[in-house]
């Protein structure tokens, strides 16, 4: 796995470019390099059924974590999709839905559950986490935009259509920054990302957080060969503990 690296911020936060916006469409790419791998994830750590819930990002469901879903559960995983349909990006009224969601799989598991969010998914796994560690085992988000929102994204324009304040989310995510996520937590991202700026992706309060850097676009994270192996590497390093009661 790439050593964890925490990098230096090299200018403001703001929405990636058009130019990189335009590469996505290279994540396609990632296909034939995941076909050519499998035969490689034979070498994985193996799950022995600790439960692994992966929450899509923002316009997505569990269709579009289908690859890393039937991944996990190939390695061994008890897997399970965030099944609230289209993540619409109200963070505020979706977000107890999935810790109700999260609560139910950690008792049905009798241990904590691995959260695994793509983009604005990885924030409710975030947020999950800080509100409830004893349910969380880890957390592992790829692309996610934890400062600011939908601010310095390319969807921050939506938002902004619906007369949403995006300076007053960012004020809000940055308060909800500055509590501890008391569980492991792993963000990977990539400086190609042409839907986040990577600098967003990068948590300014947290110093544990183990922050990994990718080559992959935005859209392949959850299909890229790399970024597979280092989720099943991160939560196969992750020592199991049986669910506590929450403080």
């Amino acid at each position: 796995m790439p050593k964890p690296t925490r990098p230096s911020l090299t200018g403001p936060l703001k929405p990636p470019p058009l130019h990189k916006l335009a590469s996505e469409t290279l994540g396609v790419l990632a296909v034939p390099r995941l076909i050519a791998a499998i035969p490689g994830f034979a070498s994985l750590p193996r799950g022995k059924g600790q439960p692994v819930m992966v929450l899509p990002g923002f316009g997505g469901g569990d269709a579009s974590t289908l690859v890393l879903r039937t991944f996990l559960s190939a390695l061994g995983y008890k897997v399970s999709g965030w099944g609230l349909g289209i993540n619409r990006g109200n963070v505020g009224a979706t977000l107890p839905k999935v810790e109700a969601r999260v609560a139910a799989f950690a008792k049905r598991a009798g241990r904590p559950v691995h959260l695994v969010g793509w983009s604005l998914g990885g924030v409710f796994a975030r947020e999950v986490a800080r509100d409830q560690p004893a349910i969380v085992a880890s957390v592992l988000t790829m692309g996610t935009p934890v400062v600011g929102g939908p601010k310095y994204t390319r969807v921050g324009s939506i938002y902004r259509a619906f007369g949403i304040d995006l300076d007053e989310i960012e004020r809000m995510v940055d308060a909800r920054n500055r509590v501890p996520i008391r569980v492991p937590v792993t963000a990977i991202w990539s400086r190609a990302d042409g839907i986040v700026d990577w600098q967003a992706c990068i948590d300014p309060h947290d110093h544990a957080i183990n922050h990994v850097e990718v080559r992959g676009t935005h859209l392949s994270l959850g299909f890229d060969p790399v970024v597979l192996r280092i989720v099943a590497q991160v939560i196969g390093a992750v020592k199991p503990r049986a669910q506590q009661s929450a403080p």
